[in-house]
């Protein structure tokens, strides 16, 4: 078996980042540990924050578990990854307004022309154009992993509308409501100010053509999709409109809303929705989810869109593997946080050894997300190893393997009382006129003892996320 860092105890004795939750946990009878967790469901249901789960029986949305035991960073520790994490988000979108322009890093032969031209996240009908701030992804959701005292890896980058912000924003709201002693006995960095911040960045991007405060709105596909929930939150927080296709309209050379008041300019449209619904008469020309001519007004500096159309080329798993050399190339400096080592299905030599090892490896889907599309070597049957391969020998282009990491296990609650299990973290950079994080971020809980899957939608649970301040 290998060995797991333990975030809460290094030889034996509580870490310092720690040591104001040690006797919480210790002292807490279990009747009330019960109550309590009863008392967190519950909210979570009155709130409403559900995910769906895909391929459930019956419907798919659930309640997020929730982990009271909170994950806990020193100052040191996150400034650290604050600093990774901002030089990251600003080499991605170095990268991406590079690509959409001279595609200068193509021409160095730091990556290979057919990634970028030839991936189906490449939207060529960008091309040429340079939205406001020459920012294409505004924000970025980085996800993080940690194998010891000082190693944490980028797992992936998440380019395009990272989703899972309002649980980093509940899981607080709802810790400070039961345990209020531990918020006035330790200095938790806070992380409320997230909806203002997200406010502020779009407004710093509005396009030249936005006359005063800008018109910012929320567009979403509608209820039916899986984070509806976190799309109608950030819209009530940051107190703007949430919309869907059918409340805007083109008409001139601007985007407007239907109010009961007439029609409203909207100046920027932060989306949740994919590129290929956007807009029909620009993409996939079957879609009820966008805004016919929206994307002539985006070209011509009438709206500004949020992420940026094509913003997804970035967080290929392909793509991915180049983003140090991406630091090194549009910053001159090296990179803080380190990739995970990968293989490329796509290199002969790589899809050699891949082949030769799957039992070992956790292999992935360049274009897959969500956990889906993925094979866990260890964890796997024989069955399941000979599926993926056929897979692979069919089209290796389309995979990309690592090794099965070490990932730090955080206390956590289950029924025999308090457990280690696996956990990785997503914090969520904002990219504007200004490059900005929230101390904390989205912690993912593997709650299957041993399991190192901590996808919602593979069933995992969430923790809050604390800074201390002067640990």
């Amino acid at each position: 078996m290998p060995e797991y860092f333990n975030e809460m105890y290094e030889n034996g004795k509580v870490r310092g980042p720690y040591a104001g939750i040690e006797g919480w946990a210790k002292d807490m009878p279990v009747d009330l540990r019960g109550l309590k967790q009863s008392e967190a469901e519950n909210l979570f249901r009155r709130i409403g924050i559900t995910f769906a789960v895909y391929g459930e029986g019956g419907s798919p949305d659930r309640l997020i578990p929730f982990d009271m035991f909170p994950r806990v960073f020193s100052a040191d520790e996150w400034g650290r990854l604050e600093r990774g994490i901002k030089q990251r988000a600003r080499a991605l979108n170095a990268f991406l307004a590079d690509v959409y322009d001279r595609g200068e890093i193509v021409r160095a032969g730091r990556i290979p022309a057919h990634l970028v031209y030839q991936n189906d996240a490449y939207e060529i009908a960008v091309a040429g154009f340079t939205p406001p701030q020459g920012i294409f992804s505004h924000i970025v959701g980085i996800d993080l992993v940690r194998t010891g005292p000082d190693e944490f890896y980028v797992l992936e980058d998440n380019c395009r509308t990272p989703s899972g912000v309002s649980y980093m924003l509940e899981n607080r709201e709802i810790m400070m409501r039961m345990f209020p002693q531990l918020f006035q006995g330790n200095r938790i960095a806070p992380v409320e100010t997230y909806p203002r911040q997200l406010k502020r960045t779009f407004d710093s991007v509005a396009p030249k053509k936005c006359d005063g405060e800008p018109c910012v709105v929320v567009l979403t596909p509608g209820h039916f999709n899986s984070a509806y929930y976190e799309h109608s939150f950030l819209a009530d927080m940051m107190g703007v409109e949430l919309v869907e296709g059918s409340d805007l309209f083109v008409e001139g050379e601007f985007c407007w809303m239907r109010t009961t008041e007439g029609p409203r300019k909207v100046d920027v449209i932060y989306r949740r929705l994919d590129d290929p619904f956007l807009d029909p008469l620009c993409f996939r020309p079957d879609s009820m989810l966008g805004v016919p001519g929206l994307m002539n007004v985006y070209r011509s500096g009438g709206v500004t869109i949020c992420s940026a159309p094509g913003a997804g080329v970035a967080d290929d798993k392909a793509i991915y593997t180049y983003v140090p050399e991406m630091v090194r190339f549009y910053l001159g400096e090296e990179p803080i946080l380190q990739n995970v080592p990968t293989w490329q299905c796509a290199k002969k030599d790589d899809c050699g050894y891949v082949l030769e090892n799957l039992h070992e490896l956790v292999v992935k889907e360049v274009h897959g997300s969500g956990g889906y599309g993925m094979l866990v070597g260890p964890k796997s049957t024989k069955d399941e190893i000979e599926l993926f391969r056929a897979k692979i020998e069919e089209n290796p282009e389309g995979y990309i393997a690592q090794p099965t990491l070490a990932l730090s296990t955080c206390p956590t609650f289950v029924e025999q009382g308090v457990a280690p299990r696996h956990v990785d973290l997503r914090p969520y950079c904002l990219v504007g006129q200004d490059v900005t994080l929230v101390p904390g971020g989205l912690t993912r809980v593997a709650l299957t003892e041993g399991s190192l899957v901590v996808n919602s939608s593979q069933g995992g649970g969430v923790k809050d996320t604390w800074v201390i301040a002067g640990v």
